[in-house]
Parts: C-alpha cells; structure tokens; sequence
C-alpha cells in the first residue's frame, strides 16, 4: 500500500505541474483571444452534371499572388469550409484529377465582414479525364524530412526477402555490431520502436524480433536523432521506429510474398497479409513465416600476462543458427463519428533457433607453440513467444486541430533457453589430458509490459499550438538460471552459477509542447519529466536488491528558419537518458567455455546525453547537419581480463563521459530521367573518458566516417535496378579499435500483370567482403578478433498483391494516414 501511495502521489505532482502550466497557457491566450474572432469561409463544389463533389481538394490562396494560406477537403456532400481567416483578399480554388482546375471570385475579408458564403463552384470535365487510376507512387529510397530521415522500404528492389535487421543496416548512419548492437552517426543507445510502440526489449532479444520480422512487411524506417518532449526521453543517439504496412482502400485487398534465399545454407519467407475496409469499419492483418539458418566464423587471438608468465590463446569457432520464425498481426479500426475513431490490435510470434558452435582453443606460453587443445561443442536450443495487445482511441475534437487520444498497451514475452555445453582437453598429439566436463543450463525468461498513455492537442491560435500528454509504463523480468554439472553420471546443481534476477521497473512520465508559427520562423519548446523506480533483486543469492528512485526534467527546443525559398536552417537541442538493458543488469554468468564469457552488471547507472543539432536544407533536398553531444556516466561495453584466472569475460560499465561531434551530409541526385540516386557521409569524431578503468585512465577517440550510397536504374516502366554500396572507415570506439567495413549491394525488380506481380532478384554483399575485425591493448586487455558472418546471399522474391488495386481518385482521397498508436509494448 505505501508503494502505491508513493506512486500516486509522484502522477499528482506531475499532472498538478502540468496542468499548471496549462491553465497559465490557456489565461494568456484569453486575453489576446478578447477581440472579435475571425471570419468563417465556406462553400460547395458540384460537377458538370450538378452533383456533389466529395473529397475534392480545396486551397484558399492570397488573391496578390496565388500563395496558398489553407487547405482543405470538400466533406460527403461536396461543402467545405476555412475557420479563422484574417484580413485580406482571397480566392478559393478547386483541384480534382479529371476536371479542369477552378477559381472562385475574389473575396474580400475586412474588419467588419461576417462569416462569408462563397458561390457554388462548378467544375467541368478535362478532355483528358479517365473514369478510373491506378494509384501508384515512386517515392525515393531515402527522404528528408524537417525532423527525420525516412527510408521507404516498401517498393525497395533491396529489401525484398530481407529481414528487417538486415534492411536497417542500410539505413543513412545505420551500423550493426559483431552482437547485432545498432548505432547511429557511431553512438550506441538507438531507441527502436515498432509502428510508434517501444519495444522495451534488451539488445539480443531486439536483434532476434528484428531477425524475424519479414522485410516484405514493412513499409518505411523513420531515423529521428533528436526527438521532441512527446517522445520517450530514452535513446542517447535518437530513436528508429520501423512502420509496418497498413493498407486502408477502400474494399479487400492483399498481398502475398514468397522468397527464397540461397549463401551457405537455403533461406525462405512467406508473408500474406489482408485488408478489408467497409464504410466505417477497416479490418486488417498479416502473417509471417521464415527460415534463415545461417553460419558464423570468428577466430579470437588473445594474451594474458601474469606475475610468473605469459600466455597465448588462440580461438577459432563456428557458430550454425537455425532460426525459425512466425509473426502476425491482426487489427480492427471503427470509426464512431467522423471525428472518433476506436482501434484495437493483437500482435505477437512464435520463433525458436537450434544454435550449435564448435571451439578449438589452442593454449600455449609461447606464439605458435600449443601446449594444450581444448575443444568444446556446445548446442543451445532457444524459443520465444510474444503476445500484445493495444486499445487505442483517437478523437478530433473539433476542426481547428483539437485532438484527444489514448493508448492502453499489454505485452508478455516468454523465453526458454536450454544449453549443454560438452569441454574435452588434449594434449598436442590429441591424447585426453584431463576428464572432460559437460555442464547444461536451463534460463526460462519472463516479461510482463504494461503501458498507458494519453496525448492531447490543442491549437491555442492560428499559430499557436500547445501538445501535452502523460504516460505510464511497468515492466517486470523474471530470469532464472538452471545450472547443472555432470559428476559420475549423474547432473548435480551448479551452485556458483544457478541464479534467479527479478527486476521490476516503473516510470511516469508527463511532458508539453508549444510551438509557435512566424512568418518565416517557427519555434517549438517543450518539457519531458519522468520518474523511474527500478529494482533489481537477485532471489537466490539472499543478495541486497539494488533499488533506484529518480526524477529527471528532459529540456527540448527547436527552431526553424526559412532565409529564402530555397534555403532553410534550424537549431535543436533535448536532453535524454538511457537506462540500462536488462539483460546488461542480469548477473548472470553465460559461457563460450572456460576461459571466455559474458557477465551483466546489476550496478549500472543510466547515462545522460546533451544533444546539439544545427541543420542547413538547400531546395528542400540537400541537408548538411552538425551535432554534438555529451553523455555522462557513458554505458560502454567492455571486454576485460583475469590474469590469475587467465580468462576474458565481456560486460558493460559506466565511464565518466563520451563526447561526439558529427557532420553528416545527404545529397539526392538525378542524372537522367532513368538513373538517380543519393549519398549520405557522415563524419565522426567520439572519445570516451574514464578516470579509473582496470586499474587505468581512459581517454582515447578517433575520427572516422560513413559513406553510403543507393542508385535506382529506371529501365523501363516496369523494370528496375537498384545498386547499394557502404564503406565505414576504421574508428575508435572506448578501449576497442575497429577495422575498416564495406560492402556492396544489388537487386532487379519486374512487375507484370498490370504491376499486381512482381519478381524480385538481389544479391546482398556482392563481393562477400563484409567481415568485423576489432583489436584492443588497454591495461591487461589484448586480443585480436576476426569474425565473417554470412553475408552474400542471392535472394528471388515473388509478390503478388489482389483484390482492389484500382480506385477512383475521390474514394482515394476519402482514406486518413495511418493510426500512430504510441508508446507500448510490442
């Protein structure tokens, strides 16, 4: 009960406080809201024959010079209207495919004018008009957008039978790690979400959700470096939000996908999803299924020194997963009113991996010279399920943009893995040296997600608009490690390594945005604040739980300036936090074999980031931005060795800080009207420093850059190219020193039957150079790593899309974007 009273009385403090900044907002406005409000323009638009035009798009523009001031759609029954005009003079203007493009007469709006009735506008037919289109777009691989980079996925020739891991590695500034950790312009700390959910996952539970999610079922990849106060305040470096398809014409419809793969091992995919939407109601769901097993290599070099000697290792592994996966997702959408619409989505999988590795280790006092072979064969057997649920809501209060909406979240994951591990020791000539060990661990994994969140829009003026919104999120994991050694034939319980950690976390959050619109600026302020109870208990070691209760302020501004039609400039700043993964808490000790090993470390900290972000546009397509941030209490991980044990384990710690400064630049270009493309280089500096790291002093950093390009050959109206190559030069990140990585991707795309088939040919790193090598000489660390994954596979995807692939351009103007259901466990 007294936990409950605290966190009730934390949600008070944090919905009087912003309530109070609310009502302040609302009493200045009043008093500039005291004059006489402005005038309402409406009207309706018929066509040749005298009916009504519904959906039609309606601009009112500046009589002086045509530019366009409001826009609009005619409602069912072909009337329209603009609220809150000002002084001056106007025309409206009429735009339907088909029909020739009408004006109304001059209006004149002065200070004595009442609402204004504008004459009924005619439209008449275009020689040109057809009866039904084909709606298609060629959007650009990658767009800038003021805000955001967004990568279209869904017609990319180079995403077709891909999994979504693998296409994000693509993405401008996008880089994965040897253990599937994503940065972004070279900082760690990517907040990744799901059609605008947070995934709440650690890193490797996320790399294998985006393992198994089907390339063909996404539809675009948003890169958001800073954030606004809406947002969650996790994610030093910005967030990712991949979004899956929705498709919202009118009728059914759907899609199926089938691919195959073909580099060490055979791959293959299938996806269908359907869509069906009713008048009000909209119905739509996808299933997923695929099969990618895969191989790894990587060879580890490493010397221990001690007191009395020095000792070489050498590791070479091969690592064979087998994964399976099976997604899906269904959802229903019902519109109450025209300005309510209700949804509810259930989402979740059922994947599993057999993963079996093999290890030679050659032990030796001397280079070259092996004094003792150890070879352990270990199998690992993993499955993972997933149900989600979402109740969303969204209500338009009324037309001028006031908005209400909620998102009630529920998410369970379950994951079971069952390893044995079987070590035998030999002399140099393969004789048995020592009895061999079989140990075996059972680690069943919980984790229960609940989230509840609520936005609120309100336009306090025509320029003036105010967001704020409160959210609160409770996850709880339950691990529990099983570990058993084999002694005389029979399994005994490991004492040193069994282990149970439950972490439970809570935090509740509330933030505002306001921003203001002037002539040629706009300026957007906000304010985030969370309070996070965490703790985490480690049950079967009697060990003190480490509790944690903190309330944080997250800062945001952002200004927009337009210096001229084609040149614009903006400043951003936000402050962030990143809490640490749960699996980077767990303390569990997990092995490779006896002398390499990974461990968490429950006494994380979370880290801080201040991020500065100036950003120049020249005709809305060439972007220059630099940023820089500093991040204290940086999460780093780190591999460090035990000189008496002679063994390296790898674990995660908090360094004193991490500045970056970055200059990236994005160029779209067209050479003929068949052949265009894009660059994107991202130039880096990062240093980490730390005062007291294994016995050391830290400070070290290295600038470096990111040059990715994609080229789209347009050969015919329904065949085309698509080439993509990335260069990453070698970089400094904390005590390691990572080698150069560079690839090179290709695919041909051919539509037929009138576009509704399509045949996808790829091949992903066309030359197999892609390969991570890292090194590190800090203190008592020095190894050498090589590690080649499967890369170069050749890919042939079929789509086939049915049912209702023809609409009428006014039924098409009838469908809204796409629900953004915010914030919850997916």
């Amino acid at each position: 009960m007294p936990k409950f009273n605290q966190t009730m009385k934390t949600l008070y403090n944090i919905l009087y406080t912003t309530l109070a900044v609310f009502a302040l907002l609302q009493t200045s406005v009043a008093w500039a809201q005291v004059a006489k409000p402005n005038v309402q323009i409406s009207g309706s638009v018929l066509d040749e024959k005298g009916n009504t035009m519904p959906f039609a798009t309606i601009g009112l523009l500046k009589a002086k010079d045509s530019s366009l001031v409001k826009g609009a759609i005619t409602t069912e029954n072909g009337s329209y209207k603009f609220e809150r005009v000002n002084q001056g003079s106007y025309i409206v203007r009429v735009n339907v495919m088909g029909y020739t493009k009408t004006n109304s007469k001059p209006i004149n709006v002065n200070a004595d004018a009442t609402d204004i009735k504008v004459p009924v506008i005619k439209l008449s037919s275009s020689s040109k008009a057809l009866k039904e289109v084909n709606i298609t777009s060629n959007k650009p691989l990658i767009e800038r957008k003021f805000d955001r980079t967004i990568m279209n996925v869904e017609n990319s020739v180079l995403a077709a039978g891909n999994s979504a891991l693998e296409i994000l590695e693509r993405a401008p500034g996008v880089t994965i790690d040897k253990d599937d950790n994503i940065s972004l312009k070279g900082k760690q700390g990517v907040t990744v979400m799901l059609d605008g959910k947070l995934t709440y996952l650690s890193s490797a539970q996320l790399a294998t959700l985006l393992r198994s999610t089907d390339g063909n079922t996404i539809q675009s990849i948003e890169i958001i470096t800073n954030p606004s106060a809406k947002y969650d305040a996790s994610g030093n470096s910005g967030i990712i939000n991949i979004k899956l398809k929705k498709n919202k014409m009118a009728g059914t419809n759907g899609s199926l996908s089938l691919s195959g793969g073909l580099g060490t091992y055979f791959k293959s995919s299938e996806s269908l999803s359907l869509n069906h939407k009713d008048g009000k109601v909209n119905i739509f769901g996808s299933y997923s299924h695929g099969n990618r097993e895969r191989a790894n290599n990587f060879q580890l070099n490493r010397l221990v020194d001690s007191a009395t000697k020095t000792t070489y290792f050498t590791q070479h592994t091969f690592m064979g997963q087998k994964p399976y996966n099976n997604n899906y997702r269904f959802g229903i959408d019902y519109d109450i009113t025209k300005k309510n619409t209700i949804g509810f989505l259930v989402n979740g999988y059922f994947n599993g991996e057999h993963n079996y590795n093999d290890n030679n280790t050659l032990i030796g006092d001397q280079p070259n010279v092996i004094q003792s072979h150890q070879y352990t064969y270990s199998q690992v057997d993993q499955s993972y399920t997933n149900f989600a649920l979402n109740l969303n809501d969204k209500y338009q209060i009324d037309t001028a943009g006031q908005e209400l909406s909620f998102d009630i979240d529920y998410s369970k994951f379950n994951n079971n893995n069952n390893a044995h591990y079987d070590t035998y020791f030999y002399t140099p000539a393969g004789v048995q040296q020592f009895p061999p060990a079989f140990i075996r661990n059972q680690s069943p994994s919980t984790i229960t997600i609940n989230t509840e969140k609520l936005d609120y829009a309100y336009p306090l003026t025509k320029t003036l608009k105010l967001e704020a919104g409160f959210k609160t999120s409770n996850v709880k994991t339950d691990n529990d490690l099983q570990a058993q050694l084999l002694k005389s034939g029979t399994w005994i319980n490991d004492t040193s390594r069994t282990n149970r950690f439950v972490y439970n976390e809570q935090i509740i959050a509330g933030y505002f945005n306001l921003a203001k619109e002037f002539k040629k600026t706009s300026v957007q302020v906000g304010l985030r604040t969370e309070h996070t109870t965490s703790n985490g208990d480690l049950i079967s070691r009697n060990g003190v739980p480490v509790i944690r209760k903190y309330l944080d302020l997250f800062p945001s501004l952002f200004i927009n300036q337009t210096l001229s039609p084609k040149n614009e400039v903006s400043f951003s700043y936000s402050r962030r936090i990143d809490r640490p993964g749960y699996d980077d808490l767990n303390p569990f000790v997990f092995y490779l074999d006896q002398y390499t090993y990974s461990q968490g470390n429950p006494f994380l900290n979370p880290q801080y980031t201040h991020s500065f972000e100036f950003n120049y546009t020249y005709n809305k397509a060439i972007n220059v931005t630099l940023s820089y941030s500093h991040t204290s209490d940086a999460i780093t991980e780190i591999i460090l060795t035990d000189t008496l044990a002679k063994s390296t384990h790898q674990t995660r710690l908090n360094l004193q800080s991490q500045n970056a400064y970055n200059i990236n630049v994005y160029a779209p270009y067209t050479i003929s009207k068949w052949w265009n493309g894009n660059v994107s280089l991202i130039t880096y500096y990062i240093n980490f420093k730390s005062n007291d790291l294994a016995g050391g002093n830290l400070d070290d950093g290295k600038a470096a850059f990111q040059l990715k390009t994609t080229q789209t050959f347009l050969l015919s109206k329904t065949f085309k190219a698509e080439v993509a190559t990335n260069y990453q030069s070698p970089q400094t990140y904390g005590i390691y020193k990572i080698e150069q990585r560079y690839s090179a991707d290709a695919g041909l795309s051919k539509s037929f039957m009138e576009k509704k088939l399509n045949i996808k040919f790829s091949v992903s790193d066309v030359f197999n150079t892609n390969r991570n090598r890292l090194s590190s000489r800090y203190q008592s660390v020095n190894f050498d790593l090589n590690q080649k994954n499967e890369s170069r596979v050749g890919r042939l995807t079929l789509t086939y899309n049915f049912g209702n692939a023809k609409i009428k351009m006014r039924q098409h103007s009838t469908n809204s974007d796409e629900k953004n259901r915010v914030k919850g466990g997916n």
